[in-house]
């Protein structure tokens, strides 16, 4: 499949927009860089989690995973981490996907830059899928393992925004390390639950939150990333201590001292 490449200008353009909902982009030459990327294969799938039941996004995920994993990673990451390419693949090919699935978007330009031509980053739905896909892809080999781990992210995914929020921890082996050291000691309830009585920290602020914000603010003094999975294990239950009792959390580690 081959995909035309936007050039750049088409955000906040309501011109584009509603040439998007015309389907009249194919043919206007002006919106197109003469770059042309192929693929072998583009197959749909869900871009927009913020809608519906929780349990309708976390299938609407699990769907995303697997086509993305069976498809899109195998393209070069330099194009399967671009934003043009993403954006280019929408808005060319999955217009008549778009408009059935997200129809939101034929009567509001906010929901259609909001869904379709949102910046590609770590609040991209695309962005989050992609990553995960790649990382657990990269370093996983067993079946059921891999099915084990996309189930943690989904479990997990308040603080998983947060790893990949930063950069210093976006890589595959330091998530995969905190969401075995979040099974381990089967903390996953408590890093998603909201800190209460610290109206200084803000409205919304979650113990899983703290923590990478505490592993991230000891860096590069402690390069969390780097660590071995029990020295890891025991920075993430000392950030973990300056807002909640880990005293009662034991997996065979010394929490006394916390």
């Amino acid at each position: 499949m081959e995909i035309r490449l936007l050039k750049k200008g088409y955000k906040n353009n309501e011109q584009f927009y509603q040439d998007f909902l015309e389907d009249k982009i194919h043919g206007n030459e002006d919106y197109f860089t003469n770059e042309v990327v192929t693929i072998a294969d583009a197959p749909d799938f869900p871009i927009y989690m913020g809608r519906g039941s929780e349990e309708e996004k976390m299938q609407a995920f699990r769907l995303a995973f697997e086509v993305i994993a069976s498809s899109y990673i195998h393209t070069d990451r330099d194009l399967h981490l671009e934003e043009i390419f993403w954006h280019s693949l929408l808005v060319t090919k999955k217009r008549e996907f778009i408009l059935e699935n997200y129809p939101v978007v034929k009567t509001d330009m906010k929901q259609f830059e909001n869904i379709v031509i949102k910046t590609f980053d770590w609040e991209n739905y695309i962005y989050k899928c992609v990553l995960v896909a790649e990382y657990i892809e990269d370093l996983i080999e067993d079946t059921e393992e891999k099915k084990h781990y996309y189930n943690l992210v989904l479990k997990n995914l308040d603080i998983y925004n947060y790893i990949i929020k930063y950069a210093i921890f976006r890589n595959g082996e330091f998530l995969i390390k905190i969401l075995t050291i979040i099974d381990d000691l089967q903390i996953s309830h408590i890093m998603k639950e909201k800190i209460k009585g610290r109206p200084d920290l803000g409205k919304d602020e979650r113990y899983g939150r703290r923590v990478i914000f505490e592993l991230n603010k000891k860096y590069p003094v402690i390069m969390s990333p780097l660590l071995d999975i029990e020295t890891l294990k025991q920075e993430v239950l000392q950030a973990l201590s300056i807002y909640y009792d880990v005293s009662n959390i034991v997996d065979g580690v010394t929490v006394s001292n916390y």
